[in-house]
């Protein structure tokens, strides 16, 4: 449906910390996100913030607009780098109201958007930082399509509403949480079959499965195609044996 506005669209680049809109300022362009992912900051009087959404390649920066609103009311800065297509906010607007496809289209992504608002918000109230942190990892490496995020513990205490050194004591557990289910998973997202991905990655992200992986010694110098790995079941737990060549 994109195609349809394609005259309209200015691919850019999108650099950590660049701010899109800023709260209570016009929005003049809205930003249809190809790699990356944008913040969605609610910012208090005092200089607070908080983050009540998250948007990566599934959506688009600048709703308000389309749903007919002048200003932002909240600050959305770009947390992981990448690119996006930029339009005019007011020709935006007019193909939301004229074009149905996109309309609907949409539609679907503010219907989504505020079903994560609202569990973002019952996870700030109900969750541990330390959970908050690890669903944050996870749905941001999941949107930026990386293992890798550019961050800072004054962003991470900012968006979890806990002071520094909060950040700095829940990060090892919260990170363990992420490489099991994010990097282990990433195994089977890229190379898996979809019968394994069905099987498995559902039980990853909820925690029900724990996924196991290992990469060999440096200068090493075998071929990885002749790996071979065993496990058989010993008492509670595995014993893991193997080759290589």
């Amino acid at each position: 449906e994109l195609d349809g506005l394609r005259p309209d669209l200015i691919s850019m680049a999108l650099s950590h910390k660049q701010i899109l809109h800023e709260r209570n300022t016009a929005i003049d362009h809205v930003y249809f996100v190809e790699q990356g992912v944008a913040s969605v900051l609610t910012v208090m009087l005092n200089g607070a913030m908080s983050e009540v959404g998250m948007i990566g390649a599934e959506g688009v920066v600048g709703l308000s607009a389309l749903l007919g609103a002048e200003l932002s009311g909240q600050r959305v800065i770009v947390q992981v780098p990448g690119a996006a297509l930029r339009m005019d906010a007011a020709l935006c607007k007019a193909a939301f109201d004229h074009r149905p496809a996109f309309h609907r289209i949409v539609l679907r992504f503010v219907d989504a958007f505020l079903h994560l608002s609202a569990q973002t918000a019952a996870c700030n109230l109900l969750h541990s930082a330390e959970q908050r942190c690890a669903r944050w990892l996870l749905m941001a490496s999941g949107r930026a399509g990386s293992d890798t995020m550019p961050m800072t513990h004054e962003f991470l205490s900012s968006i979890l509403g806990i002071r520094r050194t909060g950040v700095t004591a829940i990060l090892p557990n919260a990170g363990n949480i992420f490489y099991e289910r994010v990097v282990g998973g990433g195994f089977i997202r890229h190379g898996g079959s979809e019968a394994m991905k069905q099987e498995w990655l559902g039980r990853i992200a909820t925690g029900e499965a724990v996924i196991a992986f290992a990469f060999a010694e440096p200068k090493g110098r075998y071929n990885f195609a002749d790996l071979s790995t065993t496990a058989k079941k010993s008492g509670a737990g595995y014993v893991l044996n193997g080759t290589k060549s």
